[in-house]
């Protein structure tokens, strides 16, 4: 498990204004946190070397990609073994329907969330990329209705516990 991190104020709110918008650019996130651009750029430095800020992204909407049907497939791999999942991973990785993958507990392993563009596509997704595959025992889908980004995610609140949540 990775080391957490110190930080104070002015990173938090540094760490705040680029989630909202990953393209403010150094002189305005100094002018918004109160510091000067060098020491902005240094403390965004020091962030990315410590690992809390990862990389940058940039949102797509599926719908305006001709991917207008978003689900949830919850996966059920048999054999659960290494050599199995390994490349079970790497090919649901490497399809373009796929947005995000998660290895799971409980009696689901995986959970795909994939873009298609209607039930028809969602259907062969499920037959010709998972249930087809040795290794599948179940799929479970979930249509998703809508969907709503979260956060900003930050640290734990100074002094309080995970079991005060």
């Amino acid at each position: 498990m990775a080391e957490s991190v110190a930080l104070d104020p002015v990173d938090l709110h540094i760490l705040r204004l680029l989630q909202n918008d990953a393209r403010t650019t150094y002189r305005e996130l100094a002018a918004e946190v109160g510091v000067a651009p060098s020491t902005c750029l240094d403390r965004v430095a020091r962030l990315r070397r410590s690992g809390v800020i990862l990389g940058h992204r940039l949102s797509l909407d599926p719908a305006r990609l001709g991917r207008g049907l978003q689900a949830l497939l919850m996966v059920q791999v048999r054999p659960h073994r290494r050599e199995l999942i390994g490349p079970f991973v790497e090919r649901i990785r490497t399809l373009p329907e796929s947005l995000a993958l998660f290895h799971l507990t409980g009696p689901d392993d995986y959970l795909v969330h994939v873009a298609v563009t209607d039930m028809a596509d969602l259907q062969r997704l499920v037959l010709d990329e998972f249930t087809s595959q040795r290794e599948v025992a179940r799929v479970e889908t979930r249509l998703i209705f809508q969907q709503w980004e979260c956060g900003p995610l930050l640290p734990p609140a100074q002094g309080r516990q995970a079991s005060d949540a």
